[in-house]
């Protein structure tokens, strides 16, 4: 079954609705965004959180120092890489014990391409918008993928929303699906449009198999 991410988490009832919604992953994100949270806030969340629930941490290019900081503190399950990072960069954070996903910006094939060349354990396939690292809400164009096979797991998001989810499932097959905007309203995360896009993505699933 495709795993469900929901990210941007920053409030109290944020942690409820994922908590009774049972998604996979909670985001937590701390790099420069109207979704950033500090790492006392983000602990208070987190203590708060489903422990069934695996904690990720998005970054946009901060320390190593930093990183280390924040996946010690909180006990991430994943770190989410959404900078400017080469593979080369990405080999440390194995050693940590967590998972590591590096985040792409989709404009062509040959970033799809380079993709393949980080030692990561998951590739998050996100929308290319100029000068904008994440969270623009804007989808790619899925059609780029067609012939491209990746060896690691691969976390699509970039636009995704209950109405649209369905079909991204359909034509990528991805391991999971990464949601922020695409479920809130006027900036906050919307009960209702989460529990929509948690349930098509498990209905969607059933249809399809």
């Amino acid at each position: 079954m495709v795993k469900i991410k929901i990210c941007g988490l920053r409030r109290y009832q944020d942690i409820d609705y994922v908590n009774e919604l049972k998604v996979d992953y909670a985001g937590f994100v701390f790099a420069k965004s109207t979704r950033r949270v500090d790492l006392r806030l983000a602990e208070s969340l987190v203590a708060r959180l489903d422990k069934c629930i695996k904690k990720v941490g998005v970054f946009v290019n901060q320390s190593k120092e930093f990183i280390k900081e924040v996946c010690s503190a909180l006990g991430l399950d994943v770190i989410q890489l959404h900078g400017d990072e080469n593979p080369d960069d990405v080999a440390e954070y194995a050693a940590w014990g967590v998972e590591v996903w590096k985040a792409v910006r989709v404009k062509d094939q040959d970033v799809l391409m380079y993709a393949g060349k980080y030692p990561v354990d998951g590739i998050l396939l996100d929308a290319a918008v100029h000068g904008i690292y994440g969270g623009t809400g804007q989808t790619f164009d899925w059609n780029l993928l067609d012939g491209v096979s990746f060896s690691k797991k691969i976390i699509l998001a970039g636009g995704l929303n209950p109405q649209n989810v369905c079909l991204a499932i359909a034509k990528i097959k991805p391991y999971a699906v990464d949601v922020s905007s695409g479920v809130e309203t006027n900036g906050f995360k919307d009960y209702y449009k989460m529990k929509e896009f948690v349930e098509r993505v498990r209905n969607c699933e059933k249809h399809t198999r």
